[in-house]
C-alpha cells in the first residue's frame, strides 16, 4: 500500500453478496471497510466496491432510486468504483438473466448467457488472459504485479459481451472468451471473485486501493 493512510472503502450493500469475505479481504490489506446501503455514506465515498452473488435482477432493483443516485454522485465527485461478479455485471447496459433488466449503464455492453456446451454454472479456477493493451493503458496499475499466468475463481453462468476492445483488460475462456476485467476511467469490474482468488485476488484488490493515491494518477470517469 501507499505510505499515505488508505482512503476509506465503502462496500455497497445491495442485499446480495458475500459481504463478510469482502470485508475480511479488505481488512487483510490494511483498510477498514464500511458496509452500507445508506445513500449519504455511499455518495460521500472516495472508493466503492459493489459485490454481488446470484441473479442480476435482485441487486439491480435494490440499487434503484436513492442508492443509484448516490453511486453516481460519488463518481461525479471523483470516487473509484469496483464491481465484482454480479456487481460487475450490473455496471453494464443490460442483463438477460430471467428476462432483460437494465443495468447502471456505466460500462458499454450486455450480459448474456454462456454457451450451454460447457458446464454451467462456471464454478472454480480458470486462467486470466491479460490483454497486451492493458499493460500500457491508463488502468495498467490495476493489473500490476500479477503472475505470468494468473488464475482466479469464478461462480457465474452469464458474462458481458459487446464490450469495446479498448475497455477489456483481461479475458477468460469458458464456452466463449468473455471479458473478465473491464475498465473505463474510475469505473472497473471483475467477473471473478478476487476475495476468493488467493494471492492474485488480493494483489488486484490492493492495486484498486492504490489507484489515484499518487500525484497525477487521477483519471476521468
Amino acid at each position: 500500500m501507499s505510505e499515505r493512510e488508505p482512503q476509506p472503502v465503502v462496500v455497497v450493500d445491495a442485499g446480495v453478496g458475500n459481504l463478510g469475505n469482502q470485508r475480511r479481504a479488505l481488512a487483510h490489506l490494511g483498510v477498514r471497510p464500511i458496509v452500507s446501503d445508506d445513500p449519504a455514506t455511499v455518495a460521500a465515498a472516495r472508493r466503492l466496491v459493489l459485490p454481488g452473488v446470484g441473479a442480476f435482477a435482485p441487486p439491480r432493483e435494490r440499487l434503484r432510486g436513492a442508492l443509484e443516485e448516490a453511486i453516481r454522485a460519488a463518481l461525479d465527485g471523483g470516487a473509484y468504483l469496483l464491481g465484482i461478479c454480479v456487481g460487475y455485471q450490473i455496471l453494464f447496459e443490460a442483463g438477460e438473466e430471467f428476462g432483460v433488466t437494465d443495468g447502471l449503464g456505466l460500462l458499454p455492453g450486455r450480459v448474456t448467457a454462456l454457451p450451454d456446451s460447457v458446464p454451467l454454472p462456471h464454478i472454480g479456477w480458470n486462467r486470466l488472459e491479460v490483454e497486451n493493451s492493458a499493460v500500457t493503458g491508463d488502468l495498467a496499475p490495476l493489473l500490476a504485479g500479477l503472475p505470468e499466468e494468473p488464475w482466479v475463481y469464478y461462480v457465474h453462468s452469464f458474462a458481458p459481451e459487446g464490450v469495446p476492445e479498448e475497455l477489456v483488460l483481461a479475458r477468460t475462456l469458458h464456452g466463449r472468451r468473455f471479458p473478465a476485467v473491464v475498465g473505463r476511467g474510475r469505473v472497473m469490474g471483475m467477473q471473478f471473485h478476487p476475495e476468493k482468488s488467493g494471492a492474485t485476488g488480493l494483489a488486484l484488490l490492493a492495486n484498486f486501493l492504490r489507484l489515484g493515491s499518487g500525484a497525477g494518477e487521477e483519471a476521468a470517469a
